[in-house]
């Protein structure tokens, strides 16, 4: 088999590349990691804001490739490729949760405008599911979660909108924060769960 390297006269093909990297051809392998490393890191860059987590996580992907590239079943690499950065970046938020507001969460998941039009469709499904956790709550609850998170408006204030007493308003607060936090982990954790299933 002719090996794949970076002196080709013609550049091998995307199914070259993949069937390449699957016979543990390294040169096809420096060449997916130089044609997408760059992309990718941009994206969980741009979703992290941490350049030094975006940068381990981009590498721990290319580390995962090579080692299991014998059992891995790709049909096109930016697909694949910018599938598992975005499950990364998921994992990644999802393990923080305990840190992140509802709002910190929809800011990660609503604009993935790096990805393609399909991974673009998975990612508007994701904001649906998270939205329609907030209709899990109670009208109250609700309303004065979105006050507080979207709104910006202090517990004071909410009470005075609502005429309410302050510790109502914390009632409800910490009530709603904590079904959406349970709601999030679950949705995310089952998403996980299937893309694995699926990718195997």
């Amino acid at each position: 088999m002719n090996k794949l390297t970076m002196v080709d006269y013609k550049k091998p093909s995307e199914g070259d590349l993949i069937e390449g990297l699957k016979n543990g051809d390294r040169g096809a392998f420096t060449i997916i990691y130089k044609e997408y490393w760059y992309r990718m890191f941009t994206v969980a860059h741009r979703k992290l804001q941490n350049r030094e987590l975006a940068e381990e996580l981009i590498q721990d992907i290319f580390t995962r490739l090579w080692k299991e590239r014998e059992t891995i079943r790709i049909t096109q690499l930016d697909f694949y490729l910018f599938s598992a950065v975005r499950y990364e970046v998921i994992d990644q938020i999802r393990a923080a949760s305990r840190q992140h507001t509802y709002a910190e969460y929809y800011k990660a998941f609503s604009s993935f405008e790096d990805l393609n039009t399909e991974n673009t469709v998975a990612f508007n499904d994701l904001v649906q599911m998270i939205d329609k956790g907030l209709e899990i709550l109670p009208a109250k609850s609700r309303e004065i979660f979105k006050l507080n998170r979207f709104q910006h408006l202090a517990v004071a204030q909410i009470a005075i909108q609502m005429e309410l007493s302050e510790k109502a308003v914390e009632y409800h607060l910490t009530k709603a924060t904590k079904s959406i936090r349970i709601y999030l982990k679950e949705i995310l954790i089952s998403i996980l769960a299937l893309t694995i299933a699926f990718l195997q």
